[in-house]
């Protein structure tokens, strides 16, 4: 259902229902958050990546079982918004340390919401990105209206949103979707050596930028610059940031600890 595995300071999670192109069924949406918040509290895993089984990245919502449970009247299709997809983007979006969405193959609605949550994309040539909310008679949610426009542009994440217009990797990567386009073989080792990479930085400092981009991202100009103002000297007052000024000032290789 999930998969979990640690390299290097990074967690993988996989989505593993590769049959049912990783669709989102309640169990593992439930299993998704617990893993992320796990991951979040964990000071082994200094970074994540987010990725799917075989040939998609994650389709969205389960329709089967979505159909199956408003036929029988019950009511969690109609609070999974609130108990599974608003939880998961905001685990993602608050993690305190780098997320990035390996994205493979088809990634749609929630499941494409959910990448553009993470702090980076790195999609393989084969990938596509729908939002097909509209096409089922539903609105958009997983926080897709609030990071796609901030990706793309207002404009352009209507169309996708009105028009179910699918974007494929090359045109992700032109529009600012995805930060990086690779071979589908590739996808895992070069988002993994991303990941380790940053698994290797400052991630006490990662997650103050983190937190000062969401911030800002959402208010004014004031409050942005209160909430670089407290996140820096909280930042500054890290033994990362006594590393990196010692490193700097000696000409070595700094020594992170997330601390």
């Amino acid at each position: 259902m999930l998969e979990s595995v640690d390299l290097d300071g990074v967690r993988t999670l996989t989505l593993n229902r590769p049959d049912a192109y990783n669709s989102l069924t309640v169990e593992l949406k439930e299993a998704l958050l617990t893993a992320l918040r796990e991951a979040g509290q964990d000071d082994s895993v200094r970074a994540v990546v987010l990725t799917g089984a075989g040939k998609a990245f994650c389709a969205g919502q389960d329709l089967k079982e979505h159909l199956a449970l408003l036929e029988a009247g019950d009511p969690t299709p109609l609070s999974t918004v609130t108990e599974h997809y608003n939880p998961i983007v905001t685990a993602i979006t608050e993690l305190p340390k780098p997320i990035i969405a390996a994205v493979n193959g088809m990634a749609a609605g929630a499941g494409a919401s959910f990448s553009y949550a993470c702090d980076l994309r790195i999609a393989a040539d084969n990938a596509k990105f729908l939002m097909a909310f509209a096409s089922i008679g539903l609105t958009a949610d997983s926080g897709a209206a609030w990071t796609l426009p901030r990706l793309v542009g207002y404009g352009r994440a209507m169309e996708m949103m009105l028009l179910g217009k699918p974007v494929d990797a090359a045109e992700a990567l032109r529009v600012g979707m995805v930060n990086q386009v690779v071979p589908a073989a590739e996808l895992l080792s070069t988002t993994h050596a991303l990941a380790s990479r940053l698994a290797a930085g400052a991630t006490t400092a990662y997650a103050k930028i983190k937190e000062a981009m969401l911030a800002s991202a959402g208010g004014t100009l004031g409050e942005g610059l209160a909430v670089e103002g407290r996140t820096q000297a909280e930042a500054g007052a890290s033994a990362d940031h006594r590393e990196g000024v010692a490193a700097f000032v000696a000409k070595r290789k700094p020594e992170f600890t997330g601390k």
